[in-house]
């Protein structure tokens, strides 16, 4: 076990999250979030990294036509893309640099796949879908997508530390992606030995650590954890010898628990269980261009945290 996976990581950092694989649409991938250790750091309640893994011929990304409440998804590419459909009758590939956000509210089924013109020759996958939960006044707002191209997102760079704001707030500046409360998602890719400040604004904080490694007051974390750290600490994460990309995100605390099951979100059980009725039911809007297949509700319980979940809040 490395250092940074027990008790001699500085007082800074309160938990170091490991993720854990697991298969979606034949591809795999490790989610960070929710964990034993921690639900959600400010509203994000699920993170994966997908890949990076790559796609013979002829094959693809295939999730099929699925629901989700209560929740926005953010899908963000580092390689390949996405052909995303949702309920709404959007249609739209999404590329490295994109932001695809889709506010799920009182309910919304999507599908991503790899488009078909891309399956004629070998094609890469590599990014991150991170789940935000919504606060309990706006559960059950109208669904929505928006989708930013990656030019009209907010970029900074200083030196060896480039930043491209993905959404919310920090370090002066502020992305066009609507949310729906305080919070912040960065993109960061460091050269040897450069830093970036955490913004101290936001009361919860987190580090993901893509590729190489990073160095927190002096103690180094390598590639695949996340990082939670205290509120009200001003720090820095300074990049190893080999540099680093990583995803920091955060927020305000969410106004309680989630419960969890499956691709549900919700402050209540009672939530949960009408919307498994309904997506049993088909009371689920179609996804045009894809309405001939879709993954049925899970019907048997597993551990909290996972997909699905039981139906309880995770810790």
């Amino acid at each position: 076990m490395s250092p940074q996976d027990t008790a001699q990581s500085p007082p800074a950092v309160e938990t170091v999250l490991l993720p854990r694989a697991h298969d979606v649409g034949g591809f795999e991938v490790r989610r960070a979030l929710p964990a034993q250790q921690r639900q959600m750091v400010g509203p994000f309640i699920f993170f994966d990294q997908m890949g990076p893994g790559e796609f013979l011929t002829g094959h693809g990304l295939d999730v099929r036509p699925h629901p989700h409440i209560g929740l926005a998804t953010v899908t963000y590419l580092f390689a390949g893309e996405i052909l995303h459909r949702d309920s709404l009758g959007s249609d739209q590939p999404i590329r490295p640099g994109d932001v695809n956000w889709m506010t799920a509210g009182r309910g919304i089924a999507h599908s991503e796949r790899t488009d078909p013109a891309l399956r004629v020759h070998a094609n890469r996958l590599f990014g991150i879908q991170s789940w935000v939960a919504l606060p309990k006044a706006q559960e059950e707002t109208a669904p929505a997508f928006v989708h930013h191209p990656a030019a009209t997102l907010p970029a900074e760079q200083d030196g060896g530390m480039r930043l491209r704001l993905i959404a919310g707030t920090g370090w002066g500046l502020a992305s066009p992606v609507a949310t729906a409360s305080p919070l912040f998602y960065a993109d960061v890719a460091l050269s040897a030995g450069a830093r970036v400040p955490l913004p101290d604004d936001h009361e919860e904080r987190g580090a993901y650590i893509v590729e190489g490694s990073v160095a927190v007051a002096g103690t180094p974390f390598e590639a695949g954890r996340m990082l939670v750290f205290r509120s009200g600490d001003s720090l820095a994460l300074q990049a190893g010898p080999q540099g680093a990309r990583l995803l920091l995100l955060g927020g305000a605390a969410m106004d309680g628990p989630r419960f969890i099951f499956w691709n549900f979100v919700a402050s209540s059980h009672e939530r949960i269980e009408q919307a498994k009725a309904d997506w049993k039911a088909g009371r689920f809007g179609k996804v045009p261009g894809d309405e001939q297949a879709f993954i049925p509700l899970p019907e048997l319980h597993v551990p909290a945290g996972s997909r699905p979940g039981d139906g309880s809040p995770t810790r």
